[in-house]
């Protein structure tokens, strides 16, 4: 694997401006050559054990590579938060010595390093998951936990720390802010008819209210679909996942309670396959009617997907 001999020249990228000022003599990697990493590793990776007996578990080995940067991301976001709180004690009792203003501009220093290190993980983890989506279909998101959005994708955010901060807002009467977005949909509607229409309603829903999140529970099928046009379009994304470990069959109606909690303005409902070959033999989706019924109780607007008329 071969790099360019610019990966530590300098442009003028957020990334690359934030890095170059840093009071450190040694180079950063440029954006471009962050990015180029993360598209070579995982086309290293599905290259190599295309057409072997390891691609019955590609999506094992893509997840865990793309996860891996994920995780190095949140270890050191959580190394300039300590930083970052070193900093604020040795504000609150600074006296003016020597030592104390080296302190502070070590725990300074350290904290903004840190930043930059987290943003570089950012930068491989997602243009891995670029080439992952690109070379599989699959969208690659983050198991637990929220992630930071940067160019490449959306953000994304777990759905208890959305009504945290919902709550919060709530408690100060600020503007609860953005409208959300909730989706609900049959795991087997993600033909290519399906998928058109996905994007039509979100399309839709994204010029009623350009500030919009996405709200869904990440579940494979038709809601990785319009997680892939959330990421596409740079929409916030909520997640709500079903805990199966302690809701059981439960699951994926709690999940729906989450989603409701988040006080949508609009729900967006698919439960059954545009595809009459798919449709054929199969029942609505439940947890999609679910969350259709909770809309309609509430007063909350409601679009059911559906075919384009002839």
């Amino acid at each position: 694997m071969t790099f360019s001999l610019h990966a530590f020249s300098t442009s003028d990228t957020a990334f690359d401006v934030q890095a170059s000022a840093l009071d450190d003599p040694r180079p950063h990697p440029t954006e471009a050559a962050l990015e180029q990493l993360g598209h070579a590793v995982m086309t290293e990776l599905l290259d190599l054990i295309a057409d072997t007996a390891l691609e019955d578990v590609q999506t094992i080995l893509a997840e865990s590579l793309i996860g891996a940067f994920h995780s190095a991301a949140g270890r050191i976001e959580r190394d300039a938060d300590r930083a970052r709180d070193r900093m604020r004690f040795l504000e609150r009792d600074f006296d003016g010595s020597e030592m104390a203003d080296t302190e502070l501009q070590d725990a300074t220093r350290m904290a903004r390093a840190a930043d930059v290190a987290q943003t570089a993980c950012e930068l491989v983890r997602d243009a891995a998951a670029e080439v992952y989506t690109t070379a599989t279909g699959e969208v690659w998101t983050p198991w637990r936990g929220s992630r930071r959005g940067t160019r490449l994708t959306a953000a994304q955010l777990e759905a208890k720390q959305a009504l945290r901060a919902i709550e919060t807002r709530r408690t100060r009467d600020a503007d609860p802010g953005g409208h959300v977005v909730a989706f609900r949909a049959a795991p087997f509607a993600d033909s290519r008819l399906d998928a058109n229409r996905i994007f039509d309603a979100l399309n839709w829903a994204h010029v009623q209210w350009p500030d919009m999140a996405l709200a869904t529970t990440g579940a494979k099928g038709a809601e990785r679909i319009a997680i892939r046009w959330a990421q596409q379009k740079g929409v916030t994304l909520v997640v709500a996942r079903a805990d199966f470990d302690r809701h059981g069959k439960a699951a994926p109606f709690r999940a729906n309670d989450d989603l409701m909690a988040l006080e949508p303005t609009c729900c967006l409902t698919l439960a059954q396959s545009l595809d009459e070959g798919r449709a054929a033999g199969s029942h609505p989706f439940g947890p999609a009617l679910n969350l259709a019924q909770q809309a309609a109780s509430r007063g909350v607007q409601h679009l059911a997907i559906r075919a384009r008329a002839a």
